[in-house]
This record gives C-alpha cells, structure tokens and sequence, in this order.
C-alpha cells in the first residue's frame, strides 16, 4: 500500500491566532500570509513571511484553524511537514518553523540547511 504524501505545512493554533491578529491589525484586506525561503545567512536558507495580497501560480494553499496559510512554490519541497508554530518567551517572541527537513542550523539560529 503506498504512504500517504506528508502534508506541506501544518499550523498550530498558537499561530493561527497570531496569524490571524497580525491579519486583524494589517487595516486592508489580504488573502492571508506566505511562507517561502530566501537565500541568507551562514547556513543558507532563513524563513520569509509575508502578507499575501494576490495568488502566486503553483503555489500550495493550507487552511488550517480558521486561517490560510500560502506557500510559495520555489520553497515547497523546503518545507514539506514544516509546522509552523508561535511561541512567546521572556526575552522574545516571534514564529517557529519546526522542519523534518533541517539538516543544521548556524550558531545564531538565524539560517538553516537541508
């Protein structure tokens, strides 16, 4: 019997709430936001979030706790059952891409490499 494909990206609640509140707070209507990869830092890949005011061709779409997450098509094979989480700490707070795909993170934890 075959394995089912991994999903592209799960979202937890955490981050669908503040997904949803960056979304709330933006004053102009979006599509959602967009996860991709840019090239940086000393590992060579670091995760890019943005708002998504139009549809890219090809890219993935997720809907997931109420809100809808995009993903760009150059990054999908980056982030194949990525979770993307919120976490908010004492001295910080900010998005968590947790990747089965990650080979090694820089010292920094700024870039990473598959």
């Amino acid at each position: 019997m075959p394995r089912p494909l991994p999903k592209s990206m799960s979202i937890t609640p955490a981050a669908a709430t503040r997904v949803q509140e960056m979304l709330d707070a933006r004053g102009k209507p979006s599509m959602g936001v967009r996860v991709g990869v840019k090239t940086k830092g000393c590992s060579g890949l670091s995760y890019l979030l943005e708002y998504a005011d139009a549809p890219l061709p090809f890219e993935e779409v997720v809907e997931e706790n109420g809100v809808t997450v995009r993903i760009d098509p150059k990054a999908v094979m980056f982030l194949l059952g990525t979770e993307m989480d919120y976490v908010e700490g004492d001295l910080e707070s900010g998005f968590v891409f947790r990747n089965p795909n990650e080979k090694g993170r820089c010292g920094c934890g700024e870039s990473f490499h598959v």
